[in-house]
């Protein structure tokens, strides 16, 4: 049985993992807790992700954090099979896999069986070279002769997400969003909680954690050593909420105030759409990550059932 925490950012899916976790283990079986979150996947991006330090872990296996260099280029097939992977032995091993994160499409490319068609290298970096040379708008545009439906869904300026359709667009003859479909079938039986939490506390919970990241936290100073390691030539790694801006501030072309508030702006704008995303999914059972009893309705949410954990 595999289990899901999934919600949008800052809404206290970290805490609950663990604490479903300790039940498990309180119960005495043992568990494992796999990563979902895109940026926590790359090595040394920890302020600005908000990744649990090992100190912190309860002594609880963590898995799939600082998988890739922050110059490579992210890659939902080549975590699903590492996630895969990681599940399985975890399963052998008599233990019980919690997947946690909010990265909608890493987490459903784990738990459904999505077909990603293949990439190719030539044709990516021609239309890559096409939008340096004609403009992110002219390609834009040309996605959106041949898949409206995906040039609605992408803005211009996600130049990555507009070459990623384009390609698929070109090596299948069929639309973007034909490859990823809405209900695919579960990869393992799966049980899933969705932690959300109200407007007001959740805008100024990401407000603090934005303010504390850059002040006190050392996000500038962590993204000064990255950039020493290649983070700005990263296509993924370097447009990272705050890591962006970050860039952006030692590179003297926004004030530590700005990058601040456009930290916190366009991480609430990722909220809505994680929630419109996980919203999708009608059986899962939503919890009030703020509500006193928030990890005992998750672990009951998550481990009671006809179907017996380890």
């Amino acid at each position: 049985m595999l289990l899901v925490l999934t919600g949008a950012t800052g809404t206290g899916k970290t805490g609950l993992s663990l604490d479903v976790a300790d039940a498990i283990r309180s119960a005495g079986a043992s568990a494992e807790i796999v990563n979902a979150d895109a940026m926590q996947l790359y090595r040394g991006m920890d302020v600005g992700t908000a990744k649990l330090p090992v100190a912190e872990r309860r002594g609880i296996p963590h898995h799939l954090f600082d998988l890739w260099e922050v110059t490579e280029t992210a890659s939902v097939a080549v975590y699903r099979e590492a996630a895969r992977s990681t599940i399985a032995a975890i399963e052998a091993r008599g233990a019980v896999p919690i997947l946690v994160g909010g990265s909608g499409l890493y987490v459903e490319s784990v738990v459904r069986e999505l077909d990603f068609p293949a990439t190719d290298a030539a044709l990516r970096a021609e239309l890559e070279a096409e939008a340096e040379a004609s403009g992110a708008d002219a390609l834009w545009r040309r996605l959106a002769a041949v898949d409206p439906e995906a040039a609605g869904r992408i803005v211009a300026a996600n130049v990555r997400k507009v070459v990623r359709a384009l390609e698929v667009v070109t090596l299948t003859g069929r639309p973007f969003a034909a490859s990823l479909p809405e209900a695919a079938p579960f990869w393992r039986p799966t049980r899933t909680v969705r932690v959300e939490v109200a407007n007001e506390p959740l805008a100024a919970r990401l407000a603090l954690r934005a303010e504390r990241m850059w002040r006190e936290e050392g996000l500038l100073d962590e993204v000064r050593g990255l950039l020493d390691r290649g983070l700005a030539d990263g296509q993924t790694a370097s447009r990272a909420v705050g890591y962006a801006q970050a860039i952006a501030v030692l590179r003297g072309e926004r004030t530590v105030e700005d990058g601040i508030a456009e930290t916190a702006r366009l991480t609430w704008r990722l909220v809505r759409r994680q929630r419109a995303w996980f919203g999708r999914d009608r059986d899962a059972v939503v919890v009030d990550g703020l509500a006193d009893d928030a990890a005992e309705r998750a672990v009951r949410a998550l481990t009671a059932g006809p179907e017996r954990l380890p």
